[in-house]
């Protein structure tokens, strides 16, 4: 099942494609942050900081497996704004293909280098074990993950943002359940938080193409899933930037763990829970992202460059809206957000709103880069996403964390304005890239 994207009027689309993708990555931060809530009910402060370092790491792996997926979702697009059917179908298989191939090397690689990865994230001693455990089960279920994001990636490139919706749906109703079940009465702690989250995304992998087969959504042949030299280059040349920008972002977010972690366990367990309340944060920003790409693809496909630009501009402004209320929010009652995750720690509660207030601010800034990184992607031009992002990081976040975390012992504030001071950096980039592409190759056409 395929929608046409490219008619009516601009901002509805922006709006019916947008909702449901929220609902989707509310879904999926919500079944991220379950792990970490119920952990926090059941057992002390090393069992939640060994929680928080593993699902760092895991949602590092997953965002770029997401970003790599981003050339199915533009390829397919721009093939399904054209009418070009059997492309579209070729392009399918050839994400299948690697995807796959991809997920088996990842999870034999990343088993080998469980602990390896443990002491570079400079654990502490009490949890250690945790964070083995919980790596160890979660890179086993790496290929489900893997199947569940590039399934909702070429759903997307299709025009349907409900699908994905519903299986995380399923995952994150089914990942609470087997967290109470495994953590709450099997007593197995960070393992037990593992467990549910892979089986989970096995549930929801399989009820996905359960639905698919049913409704002969996707009409393949044996030759669409041989691997193309030119699909295949295609499919990587957008990719690839993505997955780079999005692990380098990541990289970074450890880094500055690391810097937590030397710091002690309470900065740590606060670090780690502040970033969990950001992703509910940040659920429209990183929205905007996959929503500009698709709609820009098939508008761009098609021709419509004039609705592309649209498309970025009514995304911004929603971004920004949501960044500003976020904000607030933050600032007026920080405490109760992160004593949610930290009812009997008031030294980590009181480090985790101090990060919160700083780091929030990003919410507005991220939202407006975020969007001209997925209207860039819409063109090809994937690179320049990874360019900004990579300057902001080695440029503004990493040296002013590290500053902060040596000057400033005794608060968390200085650490959390790193992030929103990079994103201002990406968004002078995007405008000036933006600007410049304008006046250079004229990609801007008013209908």
């Amino acid at each position: 099942m395929k929608k046409d994207l490219t008619t009516g009027s601009v901002l509805k689309t922006v709006l019916y494609f947008s909702m449901p993708y929220i609902l989707s990555y509310f879904l999926q931060t919500l079944y991220g942050m379950a792990d970490l809530f119920i952990i926090g009910q059941f057992n002390g402060v090393e069992s939640t900081t060994a929680v928080s370092i593993g699902s760092q790491v895991m949602h590092m792996l997953t965002v770029m497996i997401v970003g790599l997926a981003m050339g199915a979702t533009v390829m397919i697009g721009q093939a399904v704004g054209a009418a070009k059917h059997e492309q579209a179908s070729h392009a399918t298989g050839n994400t299948v293909t690697l995807f796959m191939a991809l997920s088996v090397i990842l999870t034999v690689g990343l088993l080998l280098a469980v602990k390896p990865i443990v002491n570079v994230m400079s654990t502490p001693a009490e949890a250690v074990s945790g964070t083995v455990s919980y790596l160890t089960i979660c890179f086993i279920g790496i290929p489900f993950i893997t199947a569940y994001n590039i399934i909702s990636s070429i759903f997307r490139g299709m025009g349907d943002s409900k699908s994905p919706t519903y299986f995380i749906a399923v995952a994150c109703a089914a990942n609470i359940a087997l967290d109470y079940l495994f953590i709450g009465g099997l007593g197995l702690g960070p393992a037990g938080a593992a467990l549910g989250t892979t089986l989970s995304q096995t549930i929801s992998v399989i009820v996905s193409l359960a639905v698919i087969l049913k409704r002969k959504m996707i009409t393949l042949t044996e030759n669409d899933f041989k691997p193309d030299r030119t699909t295949m280059a295609g499919l990587l040349k957008i990719g690839i930037p993505i997955a780079l920008q999005d692990g380098f972002i990541q990289i970074a977010f450890i880094v500055i763990t690391v810097f937590a972690n030397k710091r002690g366990l309470n900065d740590a367990a606060a670090v780690g829970i502040v970033e969990k309340i950001i992703a509910i944060l940040f659920l429209v920003p990183s929205s905007m992202l996959q929503t500009v790409s698709a709609l820009s693809a098939q508008n761009i496909g098609a021709g419509k460059h004039g609705r592309a630009w649209l498309t970025l501009r009514y995304a911004s402004i929603m971004a920004v809206i949501w960044g500003i209320g976020v904000c607030i929010l933050m600032q007026i009652d920080a405490q109760t957000f992160v004593g949610l995750f930290a009812k009997d720690s008031t030294e980590v509660v009181r480090l985790g709103s101090q990060y919160m207030r700083g780091y929030v601010w990003d919410a507005i800034l991220a939202g407006v880069h975020f969007s001209f990184s997925g209207y860039f992607c819409a063109y090809g031009l994937s690179g320049i996403s990874f360019l900004h992002n990579s300057l902001s990081i080695i440029c503004v976040r990493i040296p002013l964390s590290y500053f902060a975390s040596k000057h400033f012992t005794d608060t968390l504030f200085p650490m959390g304005l790193a992030s929103p001071a990079g994103s201002a950096l990406s968004v002078i980039i995007c405008i000036c890239v933006f600007l410049w592409l304008n006046r250079q190759q004229k990609v801007i056409k008013q209908e």
